[in-house]
């Protein structure tokens, strides 16, 4: 029996960002060969998006620039974009990703889990400052947003950028799944 292929572009180079499509979409379509390439699709947002519908429209802007760079013989089967921004919720200052998949003519959005974080890493966050080189200058590490993360690092290993981002895009998928039943209303 030939497996069938999942053609999949990813709007970033970023292996972390590839790595967590590859994962997710082997979890859902274990009997598919995953095929996954990244390509540089700007996010129109601030290099460090600083509320949560500004991260939010990053995904979405990425996803339509990996569709219209597509032509007719690199077509993929879906379209992925994680942007990460922070926001300042009642709670206090947190980092989430989200998730914006284009699928035919559906995009399907996902918000990963959020982490906390500290009141000095927001503080450089609002004055400018990205988030992987406050990490990398509070901990000592070299661009750690294409190893672990902010996440890596705060949660001393238990959880990564990459593992969070895999959760993500998995229940980001769950329209794409069961269409018939997101197609009915109420």
């Amino acid at each position: 029996m030939q497996r069938k292929i999942i053609n999949i572009k990813v709007g970033s180079k970023n292996p972390v960002k590839i790595n967590a499509a590859t994962t997710a979409m082997a979890q859902l379509f274990p009997d598919s060969i995953i095929e996954v390439k990244g390509m540089d699709a700007p996010s129109g947002v601030a290099a460090q998006p600083m509320t949560d519908s500004e991260t939010r429209q990053g995904a979405i802007n990425r996803v339509h620039y990996c569709q219209q760079q597509d032509t007719q013989a690199t077509k993929a089967d879906y379209y992925f974009a994680m942007e990460g921004g922070v926001d300042n919720f009642d709670f206090g200052p947190a980092t989430f990703a989200y998730i914006a998949i284009g699928h035919k003519d559906q995009l399907a959005i996902g918000r990963s889990a959020i982490l906390p974080l500290p009141m000095q890493v927001y503080r450089a966050l609002e004055a400018g400052e990205e988030l992987g080189h406050v990490m990398d200058r509070l901990f000592n590490t070299i661009n750690i947003k294409q190893k672990g993360g902010a996440i890596g690092l705060l949660t001393h290993g238990h959880a990564t950028r990459e593992s969070n981002y895999t959760q993500a895009i998995i229940l980001a998928m769950a329209p794409l799944l069961n269409p018939d039943i997101y197609a009915q209303t109420c």
